[in-house]
């Protein structure tokens, strides 16, 4: 087993510090830092781009040259990377072969690769041309960095986060439907932060013709705006809704009339809309199927879901929830409608358990993050 240095821990680190500067940009790619060194003097540093630009290997050495690093430079140093480099040639050309045609003496990569099209080829190809590999540094910061892109490649489905607002009491909404804002302005802007990271923005039909919301990241800077995606069995979406206005989403219904379906699937065609179709055996939307198709498809990375309690709690029961984002308001709310629509338990030993892997206060109100244990 590779024993890192103090200074391999320094920076790796700082290559996830990059890394982290992807959250919002490298979609539908994986979120990767690089930093190059010479000793312990820093080439360069870099981060993966835009889909189709240049990955965080390139960025780096592009840095480096900038800041004046010549082949001999290259030569002698070692690259700290948080994912294998690609060995494929997708968007991009191999990040294996510009490092393989720099020659460096050392490359420290956090965790491999799980792109089966890569997974193990990019290092075995810069160890067959004599680079010596270490791997595993840090490997668990760096998966946490990527949880949908690993399950995209893994298991072939999207990383799905579902955000929730509620009273102490766990009200999300007044029986009438109100509920803006149960939480604060600090909350409200900390959950653009986990909409900016996400590939798409999944809502249904009741949410959008009680609130009209455009789903868009507004609260933080991010130059991609996610995909929305609206669950609609019947196609009962207004077509006037907020959230259809820049064409940047798609209607998932099940079996609505065939004339009806037809007539909204031009309408929005125009617009840039696309209406899928994917029905279960008792005509709702078939959410697993839904969710294999935004990551074969679509290669959907991460959804955030900001729905009502009927949606919610059908995508609890089918199993289709990695994790939840809750915000608790210091408030009780009374009679109201409740987080998710699970249905009538009998027994304790029946109930949905989760694992609390954080919680901080935003503002004044309690973030919970939890998944399953």
């Amino acid at each position: 087993m590779t024993q890192f240095s103090s200074f391999d821990r320094q920076m790796m680190a700082l290559a996830l510090e990059e890394a982290n500067k992807a959250l919002y940009l490298s979609n539908p790619n994986p979120r990767v830092g690089c930093v190059i060194t010479k000793g312990e003097q820093i080439l360069g540093q870099g981060f993966t781009q835009q889909v189709g630009s240049q990955h965080a290997e390139i960025e780096a050495i592009a840095n480096a040259r900038r800041l004046g690093a010549g082949d001999t430079e290259f030569a002698a140093s070692t690259f700290y990377v948080t994912l294998e480099p690609c060995s494929h040639t997708g968007r991009t050309l191999p990040c294996c072969d510009a490092l393989i045609k720099l020659s460096p003496q050392r490359v420290v990569i956090a965790m491999q690769d799980p792109n089966p099209k890569v997974s193990g080829q990019g290092i075995a190809s810069l160890q067959k041309h004599g680079i010596q590999v270490d791997l595993g540094l840090m490997a668990h910061e760096a998966a946490l960095l990527n949880p949908g892109f690993i399950k995209r490649m893994t298991q072939g489905l999207p990383y799905v986060r579902m955000k929730i607002a509620s009273s102490l009491d766990g009200r999300t909404a007044l029986l009438n439907g109100k509920s803006q804002w149960i939480t604060g302005p600090a909350a409200r802007a900390d959950g653009h932060h986990w909409r900016a990271q996400a590939c798409a923005i999944l809502s249904g039909v009741g949410t959008v013709r009680e609130d009209d919301p455009a789903l868009t990241v507004r609260e933080v800077s991010t130059q991609r705006q996610p995909l929305r995606v609206i669950v609609d069995s019947q196609l009962e979406i207004p077509l006037g809704a907020k959230v259809l206005h820049d064409g940047n989403a798609i209607i998932v219904c099940a079996n609505p009339e065939s004339g009806h379906l037809q007539k909204t699937q031009k309408e929005l065609a125009g617009r840039g809309i696309e209406v899928v179709q994917l029905a279960n055996a008792k005509g709702k939307v078939d959410l697993p199927k839904l969710f294999a198709y935004l990551a074969k498809e679509r290669e959907i990375n991460e959804v955030h879901v900001e729905a009502g309690h009927k949606l919610n709690g059908s995508l609890i029961r089918e199993g289709c929830v990695d994790e939840l984002l809750i915000y608790q308001a210091p408030c009780f709310l009374g009679e109201g409608l409740g987080m998710v629509n699970i249905g009538l338990l009998q027994e304790l030993s029946q109930r949905d358990s989760w694992r609390i892997v954080e919680h901080t206060l935003i503002g004044d109100d309690l973030r919970i993050r939890a998944v399953r244990p």
